[in-house]
């Protein structure tokens, strides 16, 4: 299955706390490994500097618990689970055929 995973900075205190919170947050993440069972196929952040995106596929959903766990004091995260648009086109039309059978 695949998802695709948000985040934006959480908000911070001065310029001063926020630059010791990048300090901090780039430690913890130069440590830090995708886990060995999902695929990111894109792992993007923001041009404006305040979040990113990653698009994961795995069978596991404790791989995608793994970031907002680890990283939770930083951001605010939302997950979606998504389909491939090739997938998603047949359950669309698969749906207006059964409303246009019902009269």
């Amino acid at each position: 299955m695949k998802y695709v995973l948000a985040w934006t900075n959480r908000a911070g205190g001065s310029g001063a706390d926020n630059e010791e919170i990048e300090r901090r947050l780039l430690a913890v993440f130069s440590q830090w490994a995708q886990p060995e069972t999902a695929t990111f196929h894109q792992f993007v952040g923001r041009a404006d500097g305040n979040g990113g995106f990653a698009v994961i596929e795995t069978d596991n959903l404790a791989d995608v618990m793994d970031g907002p766990i680890k990283f939770g004091p930083y951001f605010d995260f939302h997950v979606y689970p998504v389909i491939d648009v090739a997938e998603a086109v047949p359950a669309l039309q698969a749906g207006i055929a059964f409303r246009d059978s019902i009269t």
